[in-house]
């Protein structure tokens, strides 16, 4: 009897996350891959709110491509209290098109370690959210030549003794 509660209780948490979970609805998403120094978070949208925005996994799979090109990780996250848990992970390669779907973490799904055709929808988003980041990374640079500079102006400036 007591195994039936504890059954019952696992479905009663369980269930409400997975529905939730299937309508898409992750907080952002995690890009790691060529050009990015550490990793980049993203928040939008049309990126995290369709379980279906990368590609639609209902469609079929295809064959793996025989040279998918350059492609980034990206791992679609929730938000538990303060801590992003990792829902689902997928490799986007938006110059040739496709995605590979390795699946949900420490889970399984039908449509994981499997090809598929890229939603084309999602490439202008994807790319926005790469040169946003392209954007940030110079700021620290062109801080640190502005100083540098103010620093060379002063020190030229200053008077020299015995003048």
């Amino acid at each position: 009897m007591k195994k039936i509660y504890l059954y019952l209780l696992i479905l009663v948490l369980v269930i409400p996350t997975t529905i939730a979970f299937a309508s898409g609805e992750f907080d952002y998403i995690v890009i790691k891959g060529p050009g990015i120094t550490g990793d980049i978070n993203v928040s939008n949208p049309e990126l995290t709110q369709d379980y279906l925005a990368f590609a639609d996994f209902t469609k079929g799979s295809i064959d793996p491509p025989a040279v998918p090109g350059q492609g980034y990780q990206v791992v679609r996250m929730y938000t538990e209290g303060s801590k992003g848990v990792p829902y689902d992970q997928l490799h986007y390669y938006p110059y040739t098109g496709y995605v590979y779907y390795d699946g949900i973490v420490n889970g399984f799904s039908e449509y994981g370690t499997k090809w598929y055709p890229a939603n084309p929808a999602v490439e202008k988003p994807f790319r926005a959210a790469l040169a946003e980041d392209a954007r940030l990374a110079w700021i620290p640079f062109a801080i640190f030549a502005v100083l540098l500079i103010a620093f060379m102006i002063a020190y030229q400036k200053r008077s020299k003794p015995g003048s």
